[in-house]
């Protein structure tokens, strides 16, 4: 068990807590506002903040690849580089198991094996259902009491999402919205982020697995959602795409009754609790 630390905690709880911070809030979780801090997150001098940032969260650099071209001595052009690093080959292998779903993501897990209006999310007792976070009406009706497993990735984190599954993509579109913090002193404090926050939603068909809704969610300071695959078909463990600088969120949604979280995920999520889950590592099956 641990407590997470938050990156920018003090001017989290400032925009979300203080009445001064809320005067603002609007214009600093405004599209305009993150952008920028996010280009800025691409010049060089930003890769100062690079040593001090990883001693301060202590991650591991020897699973991490430098830039494509640069040396493992100066890895990194800047902190946005940083942010998208890869791991090195081998570091997360994809198990090829029919009846399992890979982790889309290492992040902090919430799992549910149906969601409707009568399930709440650990949040302030806020309601997640198709409607509210696909926005679409051809596709709300085919998810409706579905599966869901929702990957909030912190500042922290490896920055990529892949493909849980094998299979092809049948629709992708882009919802408008704000760009609210995800971590855990915001959410207290705004509970509807996850439905209101800029959204890329993909659908895709599997096998195994029926029809699949991946949102990614962007959030406070995330640049931009970069989809770096030609949103075709693909296979388990492709790269999908990657967010830039900040904290970000996957939800992945699926047909009622067509598969569930794992039990782990299940019950830490009935205690309020996530789950810290590695790229790859299974985090579904077929049935219940």
């Amino acid at each position: 068990m641990e407590v997470e630390k938050v990156y920018g905690d003090t001017a989290i709880n400032f925009l979300y807590g203080n009445p001064l911070g809320k005067l603002i809030s609007g214009a600093i979780t405004s599209s305009i506002v993150s952008c920028m801090y996010g280009e800025i997150q691409n010049m060089n001098f930003t890769k100062n903040k690079v040593p001090k940032f990883v001693k301060d969260y202590q991650i591991n650099m020897d699973d991490f690849l430098p830039t494509e071209g640069r040396s493992k001595d100066d890895p990194y052009g800047s902190f946005n580089e940083f942010f998208i690093r890869r791991f090195k080959e081998g570091k997360r292998p994809f198990l090829d198991e029919a009846d399992s779903m890979s982790s889309f993501a290492e992040a902090r897990y919430f799992g549910y094996e149906s969601i409707n209006n009568q399930v709440k999310i650990p949040v302030k007792g806020k309601f997640l259902n198709s409607t509210e976070l696909l926005q679409n009406s051809k596709w709300e009706s085919v998810f409706e009491d579905g599966p869901l497993l929702l990957a909030r990735l912190c500042p922290v984190d490896y920055h990529r999402f892949h493909y849980p599954l094998d299979g092809e993509v049948i629709d992708y579109y882009k919802i408008g919205g704000g760009y609210h913090s995800v971590n855990p002193l915001a959410l207290r404090k705004k509970n509807d982020i996850f439905s209101t926050n800029i959204r890329e939603v993909t659908v895709m068909q599997t096998k195994e697995f029926g029809k699949i809704a991946y949102v990614e969610v962007g959030a406070t300071m995330v640049g931009r959602i970069v989809q770096s695959s030609d949103l075709t078909t693909f296979k388990r463990g492709d790269e999908k795409g990657y967010f830039l600088f900040g904290g970000s969120t996957v939800i992945v949604i699926g047909e009622k009754g067509k598969w569930s979280p794992t039990s782990d995920i299940l019950n830490n999520t009935k205690n309020g609790i996530e789950t810290y889950i590695h790229l790859a590592d299974k985090v579904a099956q077929t049935g219940k």
